[in-house]
């Protein structure tokens, strides 16, 4: 225990010395991070006030943007504050929650797609069935469910980690605290450790994605067999944003946990880890906003509301 407890913070050093790319860094970090608070921020306060988007999907929508606004909030702000502030570190306790909440939201986030997947499934191929399947408390359930796994996801792994004595010093190469990179301080030979953590979540990820791969074939099945293109063409369109999502999550995820970080240059983990981390968040509301007429229609709404409120106000002082 007293191995372990002599690291009382780490540095993370992810990027460049250099003053100019820091601030470089800094800015570029600061703009897809008000895109994506931005963004999800506007997802959820639409469909909030949208009535006809209380629907099981669009509640699923709201949980996912919750996640993504958790997410990006869990490593960009530390970067953010350890730039102005003019230091490279965290505690170890900060290190602990900062690994604990990205795991748990991004568990949590694969979860609830996986989820979303059922529901367009359920949609789809059993339309009569939707109102009784899909109620109230089962989506409160599910969605529920999602949360809960991402928990015990995350708290296994933080645990997992935590649990070995660091002695190998207490430089992360990184801008946030990463478990492969916390392995390689370990005692002993790390290896191990990062070959479980990477099986657990493959193994989980693989679960998800057969379940999402099974849903959308039979969902493929049925779309073909409607008989008119614009019936085809509505359902493809519900789907497809969802398709693109999840894709965008297990290209960066898949990519960033298979790739050998022992041998990889300090570059590509940090594209890795900003493609994997930041990406997703930022891009999901663009996805749904731009795939989706009903999510657009709610978006003009609100934009449009907000401006009749400034005029009024305006008209008001003057």
């Amino acid at each position: 225990m007293s191995n372990q407890t002599a690291v009382t913070e780490f540095l993370l050093l992810g990027f460049s010395d250099v003053p100019e790319l820091q601030i470089l860094y800094f800015n570029v970090f600061l703009v897809l991070y008000l895109i994506s608070l931005l963004g999800n921020l506007l997802i959820i306060i639409a469909i909030a006030l949208d009535r006809h988007l209380h629907t099981p999907m669009y509640f699923f929508l709201i949980n996912l943007s919750i996640l993504d606004f958790g997410s990006i909030s869990v490593t960009i702000p530390k970067f953010m504050v350890n730039f102005l502030m003019n230091t490279s570190l965290i505690s170890y306790y900060g290190c602990v929650a900062q690994v604990f909440f990205h795991i748990f939201f991004a568990s949590a986030n694969f979860a609830l797609l996986t989820i979303m997947a059922y529901d367009r499934y359920i949609a789809i191929c059993q339309p009569l069935h939707y109102e009784m399947v899909m109620n109230r408390e089962t989506c409160v359930q599910m969605a529920a469910s999602a949360w809960i796994s991402g928990i015990l996801c995350s708290a296994l792994h933080t645990g997992n980690t935590f649990a070995i004595s660091f002695c190998g010093g207490n430089i992360v190469d990184q801008f946030f605290c990463e478990i492969p990179q916390l392995l390689h301080l370990a005692c002993s030979h790390s290896y191990l450790g990062e070959d479980v953590v990477i099986s657990l979540f493959m193994l989980l990820s693989l679960i998800c994605f057969v379940f999402i791969i099974v849903s959308y074939v039979q969902i493929f099945k049925t779309v073909l067999r409607i008989p008119s293109e614009q019936g085809q063409h509505k359902a493809f369109s519900t789907c497809l944003p969802h398709l693109i999502e999840v894709s965008l999550l297990l290209f960066t995820g898949t990519f960033a946990f298979l790739k050998p970080t022992s041998n990889s240059t300090s570059d590509l983990n940090l594209l890795v880890a900003v493609l994997y981390s930041i990406m997703p968040p930022m891009m999901n509301p663009i996805i749904y906003s731009m795939r989706n007429k009903e999510m657009k229609g709610a978006l003009r709404k609100l934009i449009g509301w907000r401006l009749r409120s400034k005029n009024k106000m305006s008209i008001f002082l003057h």
